[in-house]
């Protein structure tokens, strides 16, 4: 009873385990060699309005 239990654990690790590479996604240059990855750019914060509360063209 417990076989099918330890099947699913065991699989479920194995899943873990390959996908941590993933998660890290390093950046990486033309020649394959690891770099320091770009900042982001800031966060779109919406919808851009003028000083009624008007929806304007974001600049």
């Amino acid at each position: 009873m417990t076989r099918p239990l330890a099947t699913a654990f065991i699989s479920l690790a194995f899943l873990v385990v390959s996908a941590a590479p993933a998660l890290a996604a390093p950046c990486k240059d033309a020649k394959g060699k690891f770099v320091k990855c770009p900042p982001k750019g800031a966060p779109k914060k919406g919808p851009c309005k003028d000083a009624k509360g008007r929806f304007t063209q974001c600049e």
